[in-house]
This record gives C-alpha cells, sequence and structure tokens, in this order.
C-alpha cells in the first residue's frame, strides 16, 4: 500500500467535484425533459362559411319586446352578413338607467328551417368554441324581405323588422 493512497490531493478533489457536478447536471437535465407536460392539442379556428347568393336572412335586423320578469325593453340586433359573419346584440333598457348589454360576434348558417348562430367572441373576449352554449338554433317561423320570425333556443317566438345597413344599437 502506497502512501498517497489514502490521502486527497487537490487535484482528485477537483476530479471527484466535476464528476459530481457533471452527474448533477445530467439528473437536472433528465428531470426536465421527463416532466415536460404533453402539447395541448391545437384548436382548429372556426371558418365561417358563406350564404347563399340573395339568402333572405342575409341583413340587418331588429327586435324589441317586452320579457315576462324583466323590467325594460329587450332591444336584440341581428347583423347577418353574406360572408357567413355575424354581430349579435343585446341590450336592456330601463328608464333612468343606462343600457346593459351584450356583444357578440361569430359565424352563422342556414340549416333548412333553422338559422344557426355560432359565438366566436362576447364582449371582445374569445370563447371557448367546444362550449355548446356559444351554439344558438333558432326556428324560423317567417320569412319576408322586411320581416322575419324566429323561435329563440328559450322558446321565445321573436319578431325582427329589417333595419337599414347603417343602424347600430344605440350605447
Amino acid at each position: 500500500m502506497s502512501a498517497h493512497q489514502g490521502i486527497e490531493t487537490p487535484n482528485n478533489q477537483r476530479k471527484r467535484g466535476y464528476i459530481a457536478f457533471g452527474m448533477a447536471g445530467a439528473l437536472l437535465l433528465a428531470g426536465c425533459v421527463a416532466q415536460r407536460p404533453a402539447p395541448e392539442p391545437v384548436e382548429e379556428p372556426v371558418q365561417c362559411k358563406a350564404a347563399a347568393p340573395g339568402d333572405a336572412l342575409i341583413g340587418n335586423w331588429l327586435s324589441v319586446r317586452k320579457q315576462t320578469g324583466v323590467a325594460g325593453e329587450l332591444h336584440t340586433h341581428i347583423v347577418l352578413n353574406q360572408d357567413g359573419t355575424m354581430r349579435y346584440g343585446e341590450q336592456l333598457r330601463r328608464s333612468k338607467t343606462p343600457p346593459q348589454g351584450l356583444a357578440e360576434t361569430g359565424c352563422w348558417h342556414r340549416e333548412g328551417q333553422s338559422m344557426v348562430m355560432r359565438t366566436l367572441e362576447s364582449n371582445g373576449s374569445p370563447v371557448d368554441t367546444q362550449d355548446p352554449i356559444y351554439v344558438n338554433r333558432y326556428e324560423i317561423t317567417r320569412e319576408s324581405a322586411q320581416a322575419l320570425g324566429m323561435k329563440g333556443p328559450d322558446g321565445a317566438n321573436l319578431t325582427f323588422k329589417r333595419m337599414p345597413s347603417d343602424y347600430r344599437l344605440p350605447w
């Protein structure tokens, strides 16, 4: 047995330090790689489909009604564009108070005697397009050049009149 076998030299200490540091780094990297979360599925953006040319639903529509149990008038404004995009606004108007409202944008399309609206943004914020609450189906009960009757998703009968193309709900 040599006299130097049991003695730690600075050179040996440095080598062991480098080895320990390297092993710790390798373990750290292995831990990071192993803990990476799986990539979330990429949601395909919803593409609006153009309406048939001359579809009678294309236009600017307004409904004003009173609803049982609600104080004031509900003003519903729907803009259905030929390119399949839509804007939906609803305001509750009461005397002596500012209107409260909802503003949505998205897509619309016709399915037989129904009109389907899919909201993509609500009050300026993107929505979860997988959530069924943002898809509304209206049964068309009356359709003419100046009037549109629909039964809403809640069963309410809605009567709309055609408005000029520049009409907007006053805020």
